[in-house]
């Protein structure tokens, strides 16, 4: 394997433009899955790579699809297929983000959970790229809505999330309705049957990349308690008050177990949200928001309703059941420590459950380090997010922007920014977190003031 740390930006054979745009944007360094997978796509070949959520994919591949677009053309050049909603908005807002070098590039989302017309009305106007999931692609190709001529990259990410959800046959139509001319990148964190199936079918002679370090381990601290059965949900609340971690992410193996766990927390004053199948997209998106803000101290959710989540700042991931497959077990823990953050792997296992443990830890090569849960010392303070997030009614459609909430906080309401944390503008509703101490105030005040020249309407979520 080359040696792929701390290559610049500027040894690749882009742009001008777009060199100074990764600048301005701080992409100095490539990270290793950049540095290996770049100079093969950037010179046209198809690729099998590598890679987990978190390690730079997005510009692994968005960097290739844009180098050989012609904004000119209003034609839809390349196509990215994600597992879910929230990893297709993340992928857009990051290829948004790497063109602003060029003309007026045009990115689209197509996903379910929302309505046909908007997205036909888009698609109508000119796309560029188009990012979505593989049903609702799949949808638009059937009405004609989307044509896929003038196709010359197609981008498969999170490959086998995507195989996982049941997505081969969708996958598959779609990739048959491309141009056979095009280069095709799949990006996969494991590598189960389906996805080398996918690549046998639908690439031309693809370079693999593989890239052993995945985590820096050292940044993950396991531990592993033995609890009874029935003492394991009490257990998790035992663990947060030991630990005090601001954002933790708690896998349950069944989605009555996440509403059972629900309960125990709530009932010791922990802000807990959950995430499962039954929510509709909206609702989803305001726990998703909630969490990622720091205003919701655990998010409970079952391995399906995770998938394709980037958080970043995760102290701490809790599974309240060992998993017993050991790939599971290494992409749930890889959520946190991320960048220079330490983070806890903490797993409860009852007297059945530790055969599993054995495998996982054979398999991720260390020696399982057993604490007992006796040895905690409960704080009883309560365990408080330092954000609250307030939901204003009016978002893209009314053209609001980041910064018209930011400098209505920080001007007319005379808020410091530090105060402000982050801003999320969705199609109708702007959601702002704000430091808990000033949440009252700045409902208030936000509600006597103007957004964007207008009046609106404020709430703070889930108090």
């Amino acid at each position: 394997m080359t040696d792929t740390t701390g290559h610049p930006f500027d040894e690749l054979p882009l742009p001008s433009a777009m060199q100074a745009n990764l600048k301005q944007l701080g992409y100095l360094t490539m990270t290793p899955i950049q540095a290996a997978s770049l100079p093969i796509t950037l010179a046209g070949h198809d690729l099998i790579a590598q890679a987990k959520t978190g390690s730079g994919k997005t510009a692994a591949f968005g960097l290739p699809l844009l180098a050989k677009l012609n904004p000119r053309w209003f034609a839809v050049q390349a196509m990215v297929l994600c597992p879910t909603r929230e990893l297709a908005d993340q992928v857009a807002q990051e290829i948004r983000r790497l063109a602003r070098a060029a003309d007026n590039i045009k990115v689209v989302t197509l996903c379910g959970g929302t309505t046909m017309r908007p997205q036909i009305a888009s698609l109508e106007h000119g796309a560029h790229i188009v990012v979505g999931t593989p049903g609702r692609i799949m949808d638009h190709l059937d009405r004609g809505t989307l044509t896929l001529e003038g196709l010359n990259t197609l981008v498969l990410d999170e490959a086998d999330r995507m195989l996982d959800m049941g997505f081969y046959d969708q996958i598959a139509y779609v990739a048959r309705q491309c141009p056979a001319r095009r280069q095709t990148l799949l990006f996969s964190a494991t590598y189960p049957d389906g996805v080398m199936q996918l690549a046998r079918q639908f690439m031309h002679k693809p370079q693999e990349v593989k890239l052993e370090e995945q985590h820096d381990d050292s940044k993950i601290r396991q531990r592993f308690y033995e609890v009874s059965r029935e003492g394991r949900l009490q257990a998790v609340a035992a663990l947060l008050k030991h630990y005090r971690p601001v954002s933790t992410l708690a896998f349950c193996n069944t989605k009555q177990q996440c509403r059972d766990l629900l309960d125990v927390l709530q009932a010791h004053g922990i802000k807990a949200l959950t995430l499962n199948g039954d929510l509709e997209q909206r609702e989803r998106d305001q726990v998703l928001i909630q969490f990622a803000n720091r205003s919701c101290s655990v998010l409970v959710a079952t391995d399906v309703a995770a998938r394709g989540l980037d958080i970043a700042q995760l102290e701490a991931v809790i599974n309240v059941d060992v998993t017993p497959d050991p790939e599971v077990h290494v992409h749930r823990i890889g959520r946190t420590g991320r960048a220079d953050e330490d983070g806890w792997a903490l797993s409860l296992a009852s007297p059945s459950e530790i055969h599993r443990v054995e495998t996982i830890a054979k398999m991720m090569g260390f020696e399982p380090d057993w604490h007992q849960l006796n040895e905690m010392a409960g704080d009883d303070a309560p365990l408080v997010p330092p954000m609250v997030t307030l939901q204003i009614l009016g978002g893209r459609k009314e053209k609001i922007r980041p910064g018209d909430v930011l400098g209505a906080l920080t001007g007319e309401a005379g808020f410091t920014r530090e105060q402000v944390g982050k801003i999320t503008v969705t199609d109708f509703s702007t959601y702002v977190a704000v430091a808990r101490n000033i949440a009252d105030e700045a409902v208030r005040r936000l509600s006597a003031g103007k957004v964007k020249g207008k009046t609106v309407k404020v709430r703070a979520l889930g108090d």
